[in-house]
């Protein structure tokens, strides 16, 4: 039985004066799929991103999440009420890693499910405790954010997006601020995502990562979807010359 789509975006455009950021992006992910996004810098990948979960707005187009839908006409206050029930469905793990710094790892985690799922304190702790045994963090739960390595914290960040149980997770170039060793930690979280069904959309660079990851990869070129497939079509045989310029320069 094919698995229900968490996320049909359908052509997203959005412009900044006369610039085109994003010209008709369209993108379904279903359950348990990994979409991962590649492409030079300036092609709009991480703007795309930012509509998915309505930090940014879009000039036409459609964007849902499960039954809620957000398009460029919704009125403010309808767009309201939706993103509030979006972002409950949607986790999103940024570059940098926005940890609370006055609150323990432990409190970082907890914190959203106890504050806007309203869980007891020691329902929200006892969950976000398994949620950092699951990347690697059970021994730091006391500990600050300026206590651990980058890595540690982008670990952390991911656990407090799963906190909140999101049908989709969103990642923009999580490993972009991490040395090599730090990148490999934060890759092997988001592959053990990947295998345990997390539908997820990973904007990254990381060509070895989208080979043994993605289910679907996409080529975003100058706010275009310049290809997309399975990564061994994709990677290993792209048909568009720009793809096949674009993955050399990666390697070298």
């Amino acid at each position: 039985m094919t698995a229900p789509v968490v996320l049909s975006a359908k052509d997203i455009a959005k412009r900044h004066g006369n610039l085109e950021v994003l010209r008709g992006i369209s993108m379904d992910v279903r359950q348990g799929e990994v979409a991962v996004v590649l492409g030079p810098s300036g092609g709009g990948k991480s703007t795309f991103l930012r509509c998915l979960n309505g930090l940014e707005t879009f000039d036409s187009g459609e964007v849902r999440v499960g039954e809620n839908s957000l398009t460029a006409t919704t009125t403010v206050a309808d767009r309201n009420h939706t993103l509030a029930r979006v972002r409950r469905e949607v986790g999103m793990v940024f570059q940098q890693f926005n940890l609370f710094p006055h609150l323990s790892v432990l409190q970082n985690v907890a914190e959203a499910p106890r504050l806007v799922l309203k869980k007891p304190a020691v329902e929200a702790d006892a969950e976000a405790k398994v949620l950092l045994e699951r990347v690697g963090l059970g021994d730091k739960l006391h500990h600050r954010p300026a206590q651990l390595s980058g890595g540690q914290q982008q670990r952390v960040a991911i656990a407090r997006a799963l906190a909140m149980k999101p049908k989709l997770m969103l990642f923009d170039e999580p490993t972009s601020a991490l040395d090599p060793k730090m990148t490999k930690e934060v890759l092997s979280v988001i592959r053990d995502l990947a295998k345990d069904g997390q539908a997820m959309v990973v904007v990254t660079h990381g060509m070895e990562f989208a080979r043994q990851a993605a289910h679907t990869v996409y080529i975003f070129q100058a706010g275009r979807v310049l290809e997309s497939g399975p990564p061994e079509k994709v990677i290993d045989d792209p048909r568009e010359p720009d793809t096949a310029s674009f993955l050399r320069a990666l390697k070298e």
